[in-house]
């Protein structure tokens, strides 16, 4: 018996169920810009670019 998804269809075998890695950054992208602005994060990623950046020797 085919599985059925929650709109009755069967799902076709070309979704597979995984997307697009650009799609994904787009959907994740706004999300995590957000979150840095309302929890002021903006300081917090600097601080830790240059501790990579240290870190590298660059």
């Amino acid at each position: 018996m085919a599985r059925q998804s929650r709109l009755g269809r069967s799902p076709s075998p070309e979704s597979g169920g995984t997307r697009h890695p650009a799609v994904a950054i787009a959907m994740a992208l706004p999300c995590a810009v957000l979150l840095l602005v309302l929890f002021g994060g903006w300081e917090q990623l600097a601080t830790q670019t240059k501790a990579v950046a240290d870190l590298i020797g660059r």
